[in-house]
């Protein structure tokens, strides 16, 4: 089974810190020889460099921390990730919980007081709309 996974919890450096997030229960999926991992970062593919500031959603736009409109690049993104998914045969997505991107259930609120509300990252929203089953990384715990 093939499934589209966050790069950055893979260990690739993509985040918008230039960090990476790794879990143990990620490294015992790689060990699985049905599963096979196709890793993605949405925001790296709509053409955002990395590191970056920091960014969240406002309603449909994304803005970054310092008040520039990065909604364009998000969707552009998404669609690579939707892409990705479709060409590799995905029916599940692995994703960085909280991002605006990648987030899925919750997100930040848009106000960069590190506050969640309730939504899905842009990458999330359109793969679960194309029929994807988005899994966050907690809940592989």
């Amino acid at each position: 089974m093939n499934i589209l996974i966050s790069a950055c919890l893979l260990g690739q450096y993509c985040r918008y810190d230039g960090k990476t997030k790794c879990y143990e229960q990620i490294k015992r999926l790689l060990k699985r020889d049905d599963i096979h991992l196709i890793p993605v970062c949405p925001e790296q593919a709509g053409g955002l460099a990395t590191p970056r500031p920091a960014a969240e959603r406002q309603g449909k736009r994304v803005v970054n921390s310092k008040g520039l409109d990065v909604t364009a690049q998000y969707r552009r993104g998404a669609e690579a990730a939707l892409y990705w998914a479709k060409l590799f045969h995905c029916t599940k997505a692995i994703l960085k919980e909280k991002s605006p991107s990648c987030g899925h259930g919750q997100i930040y609120d848009g106000t960069f007081s590190r506050t969640l509300t309730a939504g899905d990252g842009v990458a999330a929203e359109l793969l679960r709309a194309a029929g994807i089953e988005i899994i966050g990384e907690r809940d592989l715990l």
